[in-house]
């Protein structure tokens, strides 16, 4: 599962919402739905992400959240380690080849230093920015603007 489908499925389950509802309200196949959420499928486009923010009403900070979670969600990463040292593509390679391997308490280690490392580069702008975008929006995109686009169905409270 990714970041972005464990957000889903936990916005759905708070509501007490079925996958198969929310795909026909979204008018997306149910069987999409459930690889988003279980990381088969690539992230989703923003026009899904926005969609999304407007079906369960979400706004400000929990949509550039999910958006967050969206642009770290993509289960096939590629690292490109040309023009750096071949300490760094070590690195990428060891953590590719040991990725399946490590406890959750390494990942989260590894989590703490990453975040750690991001902190001086993200000085000055926020931190979602830090991310890369998503693969349909341009890289200056900044967070998903919900207003004046249609109205989504909204689930049944």
């Amino acid at each position: 599962m990714t970041p972005f489908g464990e957000a889903v499925r936990s916005l759905r389950a708070e509501r007490k919402i079925t996958l198969k509802a929310m795909a026909a309200d979204l008018e997306i196949s149910a069987a999409y739905l459930s690889a988003l959420e279980h990381g088969r499928k690539g992230r989703p486009s923003r026009a899904l992400l926005i969609q999304i923010c407007e079906y369960f009403g979400i706004i400000w900070d929990d949509a550039e959240a999910l958006e967050r979670a969206a642009r770290l969600s993509h289960p096939r990463v590629v690292v490109d380690t040309a023009g750096l040292g071949p300490r760094a593509t070590e690195l990428a390679n060891r953590l590719a080849r040991s990725m399946r391997h490590l406890s959750p308490a390494t990942v989260e280690a590894m989590h703490r230093l990453l975040d750690a490392a991001d902190r001086p580069r993200a000085r000055g702008r926020r931190r979602a920015e830090a991310v890369p975008p998503l693969a349909d929006e341009p890289a200056d995109v900044q967070a998903p603007s919900l207003d004046g686009r249609p109205a989504m169905k909204r689930p049944h409270a």
